[in-house]
């Protein structure tokens, strides 16, 4: 028997549910969550609960604690059976335990073994109605004109509301064996691979879940190797350009710190703004990124400055740390 036929299935993620951050001022992070376009989902003593208007019952959960810190993502799974198996077989991994927050639902804690982060897999969270208030709105164009006489285009002046949490990004220390693990346990599919021209060796890899014909985001998770583990950024979309573009008035207005934006990338194609929060963790918001299926090929790039965006500022030299 082939050493493949005797490996378990792997675990099935259906989608990234939310992601976790620990902050030791949890006040100044609540006031730029809220800036930022997230509402309360639910408040506890010792966390609080951050939701969207897509149908996650929550999308980020900020901790109390004495040191700001990356605690990790939550991806949901297809079956019990996923839940249990990676609860038997993932390093570190917790028993199947009962999930305090918004949704309810089963959960799994585990510690990927390259650098002891955390990843929580949850089953049976009960989802929540999606607000689709937002108008999908007509543009004209200099040839074809999409809105009647006297339609305007009018705007409010606020946060831009966040829709879902689509991706985060971690900095490992070792990327060959982040990308065995992660590819051997889970239903995650390179889009893009970034390589090193000096070596030809990858150094990025931008991953999606394979769910076969089903059509999901460019990436959902990516990664690249570095000297300490950290992480990079998280990624939430918005409605549309718009939206963003009112989102990052309201947000200068405020006084935050601007990474990088407003540009478009070329890998996932997304319009994209990058902001750090008062714990120097970096938030993106994001419109317009590209599907994939499993008729999408893996992409290889050289590495190189021209890869990152096609339009926009320069890139700053904080946004590679």
């Amino acid at each position: 028997m082939s050493p493949a036929a005797t490996e378990p299935p792997k675990i099935s993620l259906k989608r990234i549910a939310h992601i976790n951050y620990t902050h030791a001022d949890h006040e100044a992070a609540h006031k730029f969550l809220l800036d930022f376009g997230f509402t309360v989902a639910e408040e506890k003593e010792d966390r609080t609960y951050y939701k969207g208007y897509g149908k996650e019952p929550f999308v980020y959960c900020s901790l109390k604690g004495s040191e700001s810190k990356f605690s990790g993502a939550g991806f949901v799974v297809d079956s019990l059976e996923d839940l249990e198996r990676a609860s038997e077989t993932l390093p570190g991994a917790s028993k199947i335990e009962d999930l305090d927050a918004p949704g309810g639902g089963k959960r799994v804690t585990f510690y990927e073994p390259i650098d002891n982060c955390p990843w929580h897999l949850i089953y049976g969270q009960s989802e929540k109605g999606v607000d689709d208030s937002l108008p999908e709105l007509d543009y004209n164009y200099p040839t074809h004109k999409n809105r009647p006489v006297n339609h305007t285009q009018r705007f409010k002046h606020g946060p831009a509301p966040i829709h879902k949490l689509g991706h985060f990004g971690l900095c490992t220390t070792n990327y060959k064996k982040a990308y065995e693990f992660y590819t051997k346990h889970f239903n995650l599919k390179s889009t893009d691979l970034v390589y090193d021209g000096d070596t030809n060796e990858d150094i990025t890899t931008f991953m999606h879940l394979d769910r076969g014909k089903e059509q999901v985001d460019h990436h959902c998770f990516f990664f690249f190797e570095g000297p300490k583990f950290h992480v990079h950024h998280s990624s939430y979309e918005v409605h549309d350009f718009d939206i963003q573009g009112l989102g990052h008035q309201w947000l200068r207005e405020k006084g935050y710190d601007l990474v990088w934006g407003i540009g478009r990338h070329v890998l996932g194609s997304q319009i994209f703004d990058y902001w750090w929060d008062p714990s120097k963790f970096m938030m993106e918001h994001y419109v317009d990124g590209d599907l994939v299926d499993d008729t999408t090929p893996t992409s290889r790039t050289k590495a190189g400055p021209g890869n990152l965006h096609i339009w926009g500022p320069e890139l700053p030299p904080t946004f590679l740390m």
